[in-house]
């Protein structure tokens, strides 16, 4: 790519991604909606194909309990219905879930037997799902993607300097840990706090976000890198956070108990995880 190319594609970019993420933030996205849906479709449909899914009643009962309560709670003015939100259990040791573009909802049984109850594994959906209406897949992408440009457009200016491969991985660094990490960082912080007001308003008490990753601090070990070289928030920031929040959301969760919201999702045994079978 020419100088003058490079600049063009740039210009174009940011012309298009002017928008706002639910909370107000100014937000870098210029991907199709329905380019990530159909995306997110796709990896899912390749994960449920390469991971173990669990085919466990009371496992999977206690996902759609929890699941579409927190979904019914999503505002219509995201496109989304709750009828359409698909729900995953993944037979695995991994403490994690996800849900992505297209209304994909994915949980892992390892998560399951470190959330205590129904409302600690309501936090990690409320937070996954505002993921998706916070449009952050199509953000980082788009972020990822500004990133490469600028980064071929300091190729071009360096020209043949002798020092020029040093200079590109310094930038590569720089584009890492200054763009990149921090700004999902941001994207965490967001959707704790999006995720902790789905889940008072679904009727899930917000102060088990706090408990949980109280738990996920004890179930780390302390084996997590500094913030600054981290993709997520410290342990103690997200703590710290999601305590600051109940100031807001208790009143929230208060309002719903009085309009009769109180899901009865009991949690089952979780067995032990199944030696799968699928190809690493």
């Amino acid at each position: 790519m020419t100088r003058k190319s490079i600049a063009l594609t740039t210009a174009v970019l940011l012309l298009t991604a002017c928008s706002s993420s639910p909370t107000g933030r100014s937000q870098l996205a210029f991907q199709d909606s329905s380019k990530m849906a159909a995306m997110g479709a796709q990896s899912f449909e390749q994960l449920k194909s390469n991971e173990t899914v669990s085919h466990s009643k009371p496992l999977n009962d206690y996902a759609q309990c929890i699941s579409r309560a927190i979904v019914a709670e999503v505002p219509a003015s995201y496109g989304y219905s709750p009828d359409e939100w698909e729900v995953v259990v993944f037979d695995s040791e991994q403490v994690n879930a996800f849900a992505l573009p297209g209304a994909k909802i994915g949980i892992y049984t390892g998560l399951m037997r470190v959330a205590d109850d129904a409302d600690q594994l309501a936090a990690v959906v409320g937070h996954e799902v505002a993921h998706v209406l916070a449009k952050h897949s199509n953000e980082r992408m788009s972020t990822q993607i500004l990133t490469t440009v600028g980064v071929l457009a300091a190729g071009v200016a360096l020209g043949d300097s002798k020092n020029k491969g040093l200079y590109m991985a310094a930038l590569g660094a720089g584009a890492a840990y200054g763009v990149i990490l921090p700004f999902s960082r941001v994207h965490e912080s967001e959707a704790d706090y999006m995720g902790q007001e789905l889940m008072a308003n679904a009727g899930f008490q917000p102060h088990a976000a706090v408990d949980l990753w109280r738990n996920m601090a004890a179930a780390s070990g302390g084996n997590q890198p500094p913030e600054f070289m981290s993709t997520h928030p410290s342990h103690e920031t997200r703590i710290n956070d999601l305590t600051a929040g109940l100031v807001q959301f208790e009143p929230l969760y208060e309002q719903a108990k009085m309009a009769g919201k109180r899901p009865n999702c009991v949690k089952p045994t979780i067995p032990a995880p199944k030696a799968s079978d699928k190809s690493p």
